[in-house]
């Protein structure tokens, strides 16, 4: 007969004892479970004990987490949370060197049990390290390994005890900052200290606006620099996420150009860029590095690309005033490069009254006023900005372009004005303008690190493709829409190939010509056969049903299989996995936290939670889900919220998910609305749906290829005259 479902057993540990295998029942109360253990072992004082666990994080017990403790588990007996913060508190203010190193190396790894953290903050303990570090200045400077280890541990513990949340950064001192940025600073300090030094100035800013003004007064971007010429990947990625979060958290005021300079606002980080050659340090140093760059790098460099690129999204935002004469002068200077060249002082007025014309030939839809061209947003301005770059810095390309147009007959003429407007605002589309860093994206281009108009240098190679492209389908006004799709693939597909450089990404675009595309769609699609004949579409209606149910259960034997998700913190570096798998007989969600990430399928007994599919009341997902109602930066963006799901559960309960991709999002939501008999709406339902009937349908008609399939069924024959029918099988 198996246990009750209350009763679990388990093997508590206590050193230097032999272990009492005990069944705990989760009804008693935890303290007289305490009680019971600690008289096996003659210890009195059960009030000063609590129990953890003795493997993984070895987290404290309480009323609240002792529903997780499975069969088997084993556990330990071990001082009460209280009586452990007292401990440590009073230890590492001792004046014993080796017993303030080891407390301060226990406090480290207590810190992260929320339970031990919450007893540690309401004894003040967190003000006792910021008292440490701040006093701390002689230790770094020490020559003794034991007050580095010092520093290390004490930074550690400050930094998780802040990380549960318990207490507000904004109430973090001055000279504490300026203790930790100092450390920064330093051109030589321990690896350690160096990191955690970079990670809490990091959680400042992204968790305390005012935090942040003061903190980018204590750093610069030279200083930042130096660290990323370090051979330690790490401190490589703890840099850029620190240049990242100031960028991130830039007031908006401080984004318009002309704003004051205020160290580490947008504006003059995009200038120091240049200026201090951090794009090619980044390229040389970490890109092009001797070392394979890990995920949480290239997230790092991908928000970095966002972030730079959004410095784009003012001028992509601004309408054109037709009755701003600087904007015209730009205007003008575009005809002046085309139709006058460099040396012709008398050009200007002889032509003036062909301006319209030349207008027209430059490809503006206003020939009149071009400049209302440019009032739409986006691209706004952008595309002016564009225009005014190709034609100063790629003068020859820009006037070829110009006059190779020109010179064509006027239906198969490519409008480069129109042209340049429109692929500004794909352009803007494509590397998404404006939109805040997805928290799980890594998708960063090398190519836009190699120079330092990347973008600029982008549009000109693009524009070249446009009207390359235009001449190959040899396109009028009418196929304008037509080329621009072509040209829209053209760019994803290159992109999609990771080219190094510039000229890398030109090589990849020769290679994808408008026959190549054309290929190319015709190997990726599926035949597109004639499928609106009645009898087709009856088969179809009748094949639906079974593909659905053969869908269905993939996605139910893919839950069964589980998947891992990240678990989103306030600092990313220090990643958190948790899995989630259904059980093999469709009726219960299990669920638990990893200490990274799995490599292949995790067995039930890791995972410690679970949930009853009878109890799951219904699926939400993008803003309806509870997670993604906080207010957080790195939340509120458009990827971020088509990748979130949530499962509402009874009593009022819900377990969040962001998926890694599009996929696995598709995945689990179609699987979870099988499970509560809903019907599965992803558009990953619909592809396979459509390809896996095409299939069906394709297998079952072979034996009708090149037969033309009436609309209606053949008229039934005449009854024959005599049914005397004979054969001669001679």
């Amino acid at each position: 007969m198996p246990p009750p479902s209350d009763i679990v057993k388990v093997a508590i540990e206590w050193p230097g004892a032999n272990a009492q295998l005990i069944e705990m029942d989760q009804k008693r109360p935890l303290s007289s479970i305490i009680r019971e253990v600690c008289d096996g072992w003659s210890l009195s004082g059960s009030e000063q004990f609590a129990l953890r666990y003795a493997d993984g994080p070895q987290l404290y017990i309480t009323e609240q987490s002792r529903g997780d403790i499975k069969n088997g588990t084993i556990l330990r007996l071990a001082i009460s949370p209280t009586r452990a913060a007292r401990q440590l508190l009073e230890r590492i203010q001792s004046h014993g060197i080796d017993a303030r190193l080891e407390a301060l190396k226990e406090l480290a790894k207590l810190s992260a049990d929320p339970t031990f953290a919450a007893e540690f903050i309401n004894m003040e303990g967190i003000g006792t390290l910021a008292r440490l570090v701040e006093s701390g200045t002689h230790l770094l400077g020490s020559c003794c390994q034991p007050f580095g280890e010092m520093l290390a541990f004490t930074l550690t513990a400050f930094l998780e005890l802040m990380d549960h949340g318990i207490v507000s950064w904004d109430l973090i001192s001055l000279s504490f900052i300026k203790q930790i940025a100092g450390y920064v600073n330093q051109p030589m300090v321990d690896v350690s200290i160096l990191q955690r030094s970079l990670a809490i100035l990091e959680s400042m800013v992204l968790n305390s606006h005012s935090l942040y003004h003061r903190v980018a007064q204590e750093i610069t971007v030279g200083q930042l620099i130096g660290h990323l010429q370090v051979s330690n990947q790490e401190i490589q990625t703890y840099a850029i996420a620190l240049i990242n979060a100031l960028f991130l958290k830039a007031p908006e005021d401080r984004r318009q150009v002309g704003a004051l300079n205020v160290c580490l606002y947008p504006q003059e980080m995009a200038s120091s860029l240049a200026q201090k050659h951090l794009r090619s340090i980044i390229l040389n140093h970490v890109i092009r590095g001797n070392r394979p760059i890990k995920a949480e790098m290239a997230h790092q460099l991908y928000v970095l690309q966002v972030l730079t690129f959004n410095l784009l999204e003012e001028r992509m935002m601004t309408k054109m005033d037709p009755n701003d004469q600087a904007q015209r002068d730009i205007i003008f200077e575009l005809r002046r490069i085309a139709f006058d060249g460099e040396n012709d002082p008398t050009g200007t007025e002889k032509r003036k009254a062909m301006y319209t014309k030349d207008y027209k030939m430059l490809g503006f839809t206003n020939h009149v006023n071009p400049a209302m061209d440019f009032t739409q947003t986006p691209p706004g301005m952008l595309a002016l900005d564009n225009m005014l770059y190709l034609a100063k810095v790629h003068q020859d390309t820009y006037i070829r372009i110009v006059l190779e147009n020109s010179s064509r007959e006027d239906k198969h003429e490519c409008p480069f004005g129109r042209c340049a407007i429109e692929l500004t605002r794909m352009l803007c589309e494509i590397l998404q303008v404006g939109e805040l860093p997805n928290e799980g994206c890594n998708d960063y281009h090398p190519m836009f690190f190699t120079h330092d108009r990347a973008w600029e240098e982008f549009f000109c190679v693009c524009i070249q493709l446009l009207n390359k492209t235009w001449k190959e389908m040899r396109a009028t006004a009418e196929d304008f829409n037509k080329v621009m799709q072509v040209v829209r693939e053209q760019i994803t597909r290159a992109l999609a190939m990771k080219p190094s450089s510039i000229d890398q990404l030109k090589t990849k675009l020769r290679g994808l010509n408008y026959s190549e595309i054309l290929r190319l769609r015709q190997s990726e699609r599926m035949s597109q056969d004639d499928f609106q004949s009645p009898p087709i579409i009856e088969l179809r209606e009748r094949i639906q049903p079974e593909i659905l149910e053969l869908i269905k259960q993939q996605r139910l034997n893919r839950l069964c299989e589980g998947s891992c998700f990240r678990k989103l913190g306030n600092r990313r570096r220090q990643e958190k996995f948790w899995f989630c798998r259904l059980s093999l007989n469709h009726k219960v969600l299990h669920y638990g936290d990893l200490d990274e990430s799995p490599q292949g399928e995790v067995p039930f007994e890791l995972l410690s939670d679970k949930i009853p599919v009878s109890d799951i009341k219904s699926v939400v997902t993008g803003k309806d889900c509870p997670h993604m109602k906080e207010k957080s930066a790195l939340k509120q963006n458009k990827e971020v919220l088509e990748l979130a799901f949530s499962v509402l559960y009874d009593p009022d309960e819900t377990l969040n998910f962001v998926a890694p991709n599009k996929y696995e999002y598709c995945i689990w939501t179609d699987g979870l609305c099988a499970l509560l008999g809903r019907e599965m709406g992803s558009d990953l339902t619909r592809s396979d749906l459509d390809t896996l009937i095409s299939m069906e349908m394709k297998l079952r008609l072979l034996d009708l290829e090149n037969i033309t399939i009436p609309e209606a069924p053949p008229p039934v024959p005449k009854e024959p005259s005599s049914y005397n029918f004979t054969y001669n099988y001679s």
